[in-house]
């Protein structure tokens, strides 16, 4: 009985391991063909760039490009699954991501399409679809600088359409692809939805004939010209029907350079998301080690600037690692009335601004400001006023503190990261003759201070939980009202004339920084990242 089951078992062994190396044999002499058929059609992307270095060469012909493979610098999509694992989905699930990705990426083990479809269930399972906005508000900043510069000339030139093609859920890339690089078709990977919920599976690749049809639709020439990686010819059906295969090296891409801002074809002004810095592997563990010291510290700096005064808090902040850059205040114009305070007019970086500003002027202001969770407003170590957004009753309230302090006031109405500076409100320049421009700006490592679909309430905590956070205030030349407007134009167009001393000082703060000024508002900001036009709702912890 014993030799029956022992032979049993032999025979059982032999022949599985006997099918297992014979599918992996049978699929490797079935690529290595596809790869032979396919040989003839590709050649080296220098070659491309040789050939087609003016664009009435590539006339009108569909330009097909591997996004992951061709366009960006970096073949890795950790980065990328992190960013919708952390702000997404939470700590948690970024933390499984991490724990898993070392599997996730052995093509020995799981092969490179199971990998994908796990980081795809760990990121996306139970993401609500209406809520999802990672692909528009956050990703498209991190894209856009990983895009290689020599790739995007290429598009730059090309007068056809212009066709990406992804393995990635289409979700995360669509927006980035079309609104930034002006790219007409996206081809990628759909989600499966259930009870608008992500259950973190993928679709099937769609076929060639369906990414035709779509190509095919609408302008542009039928002759196409693809162009990815070397080894990735053959990923998808869609490059078979190519005219032309040209194929990007490692090698190559390494000595790519990175598309520089000033290069980008819409300029990016607002991004969301918490995570400064660009998470690869390494970064990511970095971040979740540094993660407890970072929340025992930012406590630390609160209690210091809660309990302590001025003087003493602000050396022992700075011991904790926050540098503080000030400039010289300048003399002060004599104030005819001295029943009123001084007004303080900043562009708007973060919540803490007033609060650095004291810190500055080493006394208490009192800060009015258009959205503040409750939060935020109890812990506030300085005095907060919220607008009503009603200007009668704001002009009043303001009018009033004045009487009662110095008063400052951020009139953007909203925080925006890069260096451009919104339309400022020009409610601050009927409040007195006399105006102090202060240019503030910030710069962290790690966390962003500031979130339009996150919790607001969190926004100071985020920032403190940086390791070394800098902010920089700069205390400009007064600005007196009556000078920056003719009497006649205040007298007769008192209109004009508020918005005139606005402008004059938006440019003002935008010349001491080095930011460009634009129209754009607080309306502006949510429509694009929250889906809102960012109203705080009234609880302790606000969401805008």
């Amino acid at each position: 009985m014993a030799k029956m089951f022992r032979a049993f078992f032999f025979k059982s062994l032999f022949f599985f391991w006997y099918r297992f190396l014979f599918r992996q044999l049978k699929s490797l002499i079935g690529l290595r063909r596809n790869i032979l058929s396919t040989q003839f059609k590709y050649q080296k992307f220098s070659s491309f760039l040789h050939q087609h270095h003016r664009s009435s060469e590539l006339g009108d012909h569909t330009l097909v490009f591997d996004v992951e493979n061709a366009l960006l610098k970096s073949s890795s999509l950790f980065p990328y699954f992190m960013l919708v694992a952390f702000e997404a989905g939470g700590l948690i699930r970024a933390i499984v991501l991490v724990l898993l990705y070392p599997v996730a990426c052995a093509p020995d083990i799981v092969g490179q399409e199971l990998g994908l479809k796990m980081m795809v269930m760990i990121c996306f399972f139970g993401i609500k679809v209406d809520s999802f906005r990672v692909g528009r508000s956050v990703l498209p900043k991190f894209l856009l600088e990983d895009v290689g510069k020599e790739m995007f000339d290429v598009l730059k030139r090309s007068s056809g359409k212009k066709v990406g093609v992804t393995n990635m859920p289409r979700i995360m890339v669509e927006s980035f692809l079309r609104e930034y690089l002006e790219i007409d078709v996206v081809v990628g990977r759909e989600l499966k939805v259930f009870c608008g919920y992500f259950v973190g599976l993928m679709e099937e690749k769609k076929s060639a004939l369906h990414a035709l049809e779509q190509v095919q639709e609408g302008k542009g020439c039928s002759d196409m010209i693809g162009i990815t990686r070397f080894n990735k010819v053959v990923d998808h059906q869609l490059f078979s029907h190519c005219k032309e295969v040209y194929a990007v090296s490692e090698a190559e891409k390494r000595s790519w350079q990175r598309l520089s801002k000033d290069k980008y074809p819409k300029p990016l002004i607002f991004h969301d998301g918490r995570l400064a810095l660009r998470p690869t592997l390494f970064d990511s563990i970095a971040i979740l080690m540094w993660l407890p010291y970072a929340l025992i510290l930012a406590i630390i700096r609160i209690s210091l600037a809660l309990s302590l005064p001025y003087n003493f808090s602000t050396p022992l902040l700075v011991f904790t690692g926050i540098h503080l850059t000030t400039s010289e205040i300048p003399k002060m114009p004599p104030n005819n009335n001295n029943k009123t305070g001084t007004l303080y007019v900043c562009n708007h970086r973060t919540l803490l601004d007033p609060l650095y500003i004291s810190f500055t002027l080493q006394r208490n202001l009192i800060a009015v400001t258009y959205s503040l969770s409750r939060m935020s407003e109890i812990l506030a170590p300085i005095k907060t006023v919220r607008l009503t957004r009603n200007r009668d009753q704001d002009a009043n309230m303001m009018k009033h503190l004045l009487a009662q302090g110095d008063l400052v006031v951020c009139p953007e109405g909203t925080t925006c990261r890069e260096p451009y500076l919104l339309r400022f409100s020009p409610l601050f320049s009927e409040m007195c003759d006399d105006i102090a421009p202060v240019a503030v700006n910030s710069h962290v490592t790690m966390f962003h201070g500031t979130t339009a679909g996150g919790l607001k309430c969190l926004d100071p905590v985020f920032f403190l939980m940086n390791p070394s956070p800098v902010y920089t205030v700069d205390l400009l030349q007064h600005v007196q009202r009556s000078r920056c407007v003719d009497r006649a134009v205040v007298t007769e167009k008192e209109h004009q004339a508020r918005f005139k001393v606005a402008n004059h000082v938006q440019s003002q703060i935008g010349s001491a920084l080095g930011f460009e000024c634009t129209k754009l508002t607080r309306k502006d900001k949510y429509l694009i990242l929250a889906g809102n036009e960012g109203v705080v709702i009234n609880r302790a912890c606000g969401k805008s």
